[in-house]
Order: structure tokens, then sequence, then C-alpha cells
């Protein structure tokens, strides 16, 4: 599991999802399978699952787009299979998490959503930046949930904010 998947399946764990990483669908009849799942989630309260397949490649648009309908599609095949005795809604949000990306223009690939990382981040950021670590930790389990947050809190004392020329600082929120 690389760090960005690692992050994703963080994300959505302390959130309340029900989480699967690294999920090998489609087993071969002489062996091995036709793919691997990154990051599979289902909340219970909202009904939301999702499918998230991270990567930073540097592909052209119409590689990834052969490479996440793959993905994708062995997807809506095989999730239903993964949280068996769980009834589960019948749409799956997929996202395309790319590092290398901008969806300025291109908004879609394969089907399903385009995330870069940096929105990624900036959802986590928002979702964390206000807990403080002596008063609201994020659990140990999440070590870079946990180490995200323990930089917004002490972004200052590294003097990351203080030559922003934006008034704002694009770690943690505002100034």
């Amino acid at each position: 599991m690389n760090h960005l998947e690692q992050l994703v399946a963080e994300w959505y764990e302390y959130r309340g999802y029900f989480v699967r990483r690294n999920v090998q669908v489609g087993k071969r009849d002489k062996g091995g399978y036709d793919c691997e799942l990154d990051v599979v989630a289902f909340h219970p309260e909202k009904q939301h699952l999702v499918h998230v397949e991270p990567s930073m490649d540097a592909h052209t648009w119409a590689k990834r787009e052969e490479r996440f309908a793959k993905k994708f599609l062995a997807g809506r095949n095989h999730i239903p299979a993964l949280f068996k005795g769980i009834v589960l809604p019948s749409e799956i949000e997929q996202i395309a998490l790319l590092g290398f990306a901008s969806n300025t223009n291109v908004k879609s690939l394969a089907g399903g959503r385009i995330m870069t990382t940096a929105e990624l981040f900036a959802e986590i950021v928002t979702g964390i930046s206000g807990k403080r670590v002596a008063k609201a930790a994020v659990p140990e389990q999440y070590p870079l949930l946990r180490t995200i947050q323990f930089a917004c809190e002490h972004r200052h004392a590294a003097g990351w904010s203080s030559s922003n020329p934006f008034k704002t600082d694009p770690l943690c929120g505002s100034a």
C-alpha cells in the first residue's frame, strides 16, 4: 500500500466508514487475480459506498481512461461481495484520485469523478485542523492523519505561514 492509499483509507475510516484496502478481485482459474481495488469504503448510517483509486501517475488522459475503466468496472462487478451480510446501496461513488493532474477541464475519468490530491488534502485539513492535539488528538491508529493534525497545530512555530503573500495559510486555513 502506498502513502496515498494509506491516507485515503485512514481518512475514510476516521470518519466512520468500514474500509477494505488493496482487495484482489476476479480470481482466475489458473491462479492470480484480474485486478486490485485500492480503497473501498462504506458508511452504514449515510448509506454511502465509495471506491477510490489513488494514482501518482503522469500518464496521458487516454492511458488513464483505459486503466481506470478496468479498475472501475472491476469495482462495480466485485464490490457487493466485499461486504457480505451488509445491505449496500446500489450506487457506488467512484473516484480517481490523481497526484499529477488538474480537474479544471476534465471532471471525470472512466465514469468516475476526478479528485486531485490537493483537494483531498484540503478536505482533510478542513476536517481536522480545528481539533487541538491536547484535547482531540487524532487516534494513533491513523499516523498520517495525526501527522497532518500535528503539522497544522505547529505550523506557525515552523514558520510556514509567515511568508505567505496571500494572507491565508494554504496548509491549515486562514492565517
